[in-house]
């Protein structure tokens, strides 16, 4: 069943880790999809190869999400290519670590940009093209309630801002009959964050099922966001799975 057949997807960071199984999962439910990238072209028509194996239309685009006119020509590009923009998925972020005493500016500015003024820009280009029925999906992050480390204090308020902005939105573009939600992944086998990697015994004590996630699974709750099931969820955040610590 094509649940998303005749739809449009554009998927922000989509040549690796999670915006790459979101962006063939949602090619695979029927949807034309658009993918952005920052550095790794290989990476991304590898992406787009695969979603059109699948029987799919895609496009892949270099657009640093840092960057606030390739954000909007980046949205521009998809419309123009396919026609319309039913669903965006703001998946690209960065993460940088470090302690509040001597995190610089620079690095701060950086990540401001990247996490939170790139995907504002992003949204308020692609409402301009949406009609009823449209989704917009964060990929947020369970940082934002929940920092079970040092160093990721930034990284957690950029993620605390897009939490907030979905609940915001939700309720200025429901009239308008689109749904805004925040999907936040917790421990996810990333080449950023591998399930065998030198940190990964401390995580798996956090996590309730003892396991890291999978990108794929993560892509089937999108999945289900961008649908017609989900078109009265809206201002939600799910893939949490964590366990209480221990005091």
């Amino acid at each position: 069943m094509l649940r998303l057949k005749g739809k449009v997807a554009l998927v922000t960071g989509g040549s690796r880790g999670i915006g790459a199984a979101i962006a063939k999962r949602l090619a695979h439910e029927g949807a034309a999809v658009s993918i952005t990238y920052s550095v790794s072209r290989e990476s991304a028509d590898a992406v787009a190869a695969a979603i059109k194996a699948d029987g799919a239309r895609s496009l892949s685009i270099q657009a640093d999400s840092a960057d606030v006119g390739a954000v909007k020509a980046a949205v521009a590009e998809t419309v123009n290519t396919f026609g319309r923009l039913d669903v965006l998925v703001n998946n690209a972020g960065i993460l940088r670590f470090g302690a509040i005493s001597n995190y610089s500016l620079q690095e701060l500015d950086h990540m401001i940009a990247v996490n939170i003024r790139g995907l504002f820009v992003a949204i308020q280009e692609a409402i301009r093209h949406m009609r009823e029925g449209g989704r917009i999906i964060n990929i947020g992050s369970t940082s934002s309630d929940f920092v079970p480390f040092t160093g990721g204090s930034v990284y957690a308020m950029t993620k605390g801002a897009v939490a907030s902005l979905t609940r915001g939105l939700a309720r200025e573009l429901g009239p308008c009959g689109i749904t805004v939600n925040n999907v936040q992944p917790g421990r996810i086998d990333t080449a950023m964050n591998p399930s065998d990697g030198p940190l990964a015994d401390q995580f798996l004590k956090m996590i309730a099922v003892q396991r890291y996630g999978s990108c794929d699974e993560v892509a089937s709750l999108v999945a289900y966001l961008a649908g017609p099931e989900a078109a009265f969820v809206t201002a939600r955040s799910g893939i949490r799975n964590r366990r209480k610590p221990k005091d």
